[in-house]
This record gives C-alpha cells, sequence and structure tokens, in this order.
C-alpha cells in the first residue's frame, strides 16, 4: 500500500511533516507533555542527548537515559493536536519515508503522557500522581475512525446512560490504558477513568463570563459508577493517545499530576518539584 505525498505531507529533506523528524530520531519509549518547556525538565535528567528538535510548539529531545534510550516530545493542547502527533509517531515507526510503503514488520511504541489534570472526586489531594486506567474521550476524534475491536463499549454506553448524555454533544468513547504498562509504571498509584475535553473552559464545566449549556454536567460525571470504575479526572489528551494508540498497535498510558480539585476548588500554583518527581519516576519505570 504506497500513500499519497498529499496524505503523509513532508518536509523538503524527507522529515515527518509537523515533527519534523526522521525514523532513526525516534526512540521505542516516547514520554508524551503539552507543555514544551517540560520537554527539557525530563531530558536534564538524561545521561546523554543526541537530538534536539523543534517545530512550532512541537519539541523532541532523545537521548539516554540509565542506557534506556527514550523521546521526550511535546504535543501542544488538546486531542486535535494528539491526532497529528499519534499518526505521525506512527508514520515514523511503520512507513517507510521514501516510498510511502507500509512496513512490513510493525513496530510498537510505548506512549506515555505526563502531564497535569483537576480531580473529580473530593478525596483526590492536589500534588496526587493519577494514572488513568480508562480514557474517555467527551472530544469526538476516535469517532472519524474504524475502532473495531478497540473501544471498550459497554463502559461508554453505561457513562452515556448514567450522565442523560446529550445528543448535541460529540458521542463519547472509551479506551483501556496497555494492561503491561499500567502494572509496571502505576502499580502504586492512584487509577481511574479519566475525561479528555475538548477545551479547558466550558467542555470542562468552568463558567467565567459565558453561560454554560450543561450546567450539572460535572456534578453528574462525578457520580458516574461502572463496576466500581469512576472517573477520577478530567483533562484534554488522553483519549485520542489511548485510542489512536490502540487503533494503530502501540502501547499507551497517562499520568497525571492533580494540581486542581475540582470538587474543592483547591488549586497547586507551585507544581514544578512534584512534577520533576513524577517524570522521573515514569523515566526509571517506562
Amino acid at each position: 500500500m504506497k500513500i499519497p505525498a498529499s496524505e503523509l505531507p513532508k518536509q523538503p529533506d524527507g522529515a515527518i511533516y509537523h515533527l519534523n523528524l526522521h525514523p532513526e530520531e525516534l526512540a521505542d519509549n516516547v514520554i508524551l507533555v503539552g507543555d514544551p518547556g517540560r520537554v527539557e525538565m525530563f531530558s536534564k535528567m538524561f545521561d546523554t542527548i543526541e537530538l534536539k528538535r523543534q517545530n512550532r510548539e512541537l519539541v523532541t529531545h532523545t537521548g539516554l537515559y540509565k542506557g534506556k534510550r527514550v523521546s521526550v516530545m511535546s504535543t501542544g493542547m488538546g486531542t486535535d493536536n494528539i491526532d497529528i502527533v499519534l499518526n505521525e509517531l506512527d508514520a515514523l515507526a511503520n512507513i517507510d519515508l521514501k516510498t510511502n510503503e507500509v512496513l512490513p514488520e510493525h513496530r510498537t511504541l510505548k506512549l506515555v503522557r505526563v502531564g497535569t489534570s483537576g480531580a473529580l472526586q473530593e478525596d483526590i489531594e492536589v500534588g496526587t500522581p493519577v494514572a488513568s486506567a480508562f480514557g474517555m474521550g467527551i472530544d469526538g476524534v476516535l469517532n472519524y475512525y474504524d475502532t473495531s475491536g478497540c473501544l471498550d463499549k459497554e463502559l461508554a454506553e453505561a457513562f452515556i446512560q448514567q450522565t442523560s448524555w446529550s445528543s448535541l454533544l460529540p458521542h463519547p468513547y472509551c479506551t483501556p490504558a496497555a494492561p503491561d504498562l499500567l502494572e509496571r509504571v502505576a502499580h502504586d498509584m492512584r487509577q481511574g477513568i479519566t475525561i479528555s475535553a475538548p477545551g479547558f473552559f466550558g467542555p470542562q464545566g468552568r463558567q467565567v463570563r459565558a453561560k454554560l449549556m450543561y450546567p450539572e454536567l460535572n456534578q453528574a460525571i462525578e457520580a458516574f459508577d461502572y463496576k466500581g470504575h469512576k472517573v477520577t479526572n478530567m483533562e484534554m489528551e488522553c483519549s485520542a493517545i489511548y485510542g489512536l494508540g490502540r487503533v494503530l498497535g502501540h502501547q499507551a498510558l497517562t499520568v497525571c499530576l492533580i494540581i486542581a480539585n475540582r470538587v474543592t476548588g483547591r488549586f497547586l500554583d507551585s507544581y514544578h518539584d512534584q512534577m520533576e518527581k513524577l517524570g522521573r519516576t515514569v523515566l526509571d519505570r517506562i
């Protein structure tokens, strides 16, 4: 199968278009962060750095950490950016960029998002790391893909029923984390369902001046319970990483530092040290 040039654009030197990387510049272990400034926070822990590359908000550092090759990459905010990043990461791993032919042997990437998030359960203290056992998308990105056999449809349907989900909103979808990564990286962390919203204010139930159409939605999400699984937190990237990761045959996990509790109203305005500690934990365990 040869992919047309219009469907997989590249830089003049043959690098993948948005990430501006060549296949050999990407490690099999990839840490994804939203904030470009956080890339250096993690890569300064490396023993050696072989590559630093930036295109727009997409920054990549590849190097060695305790003898393990790792790439740290910023994605920017939102599942729309994740749609670009995940597809281009997979192209770097599984497409011959000189011929645009799919490679005969599949290369599997380990993708771990390390980010920040807001808790939706009163008992989760700010400063707590939370691992996403499931990624629940209310953003709509995965609805454009053939996800046969990739989603937990029963959990998503229970969510729709219990929250009286409006048909005017994107249809929710749900994908589990990679079990091996969840156990290895997050075995001692709080775990739950993470919701990925398509925005920071209204889609996450924040009202500043613009009135909300569904002001009670967060309370319904907070109360959701399916076989003991509850929604622990809300952010903006996890669901697309899990969904596209599963569709494309990669392992994915999200671990977030809780910097706000939406129930108690608490906010952690200084969390550099906690994020650095979480980053080192993930590097040690990935």
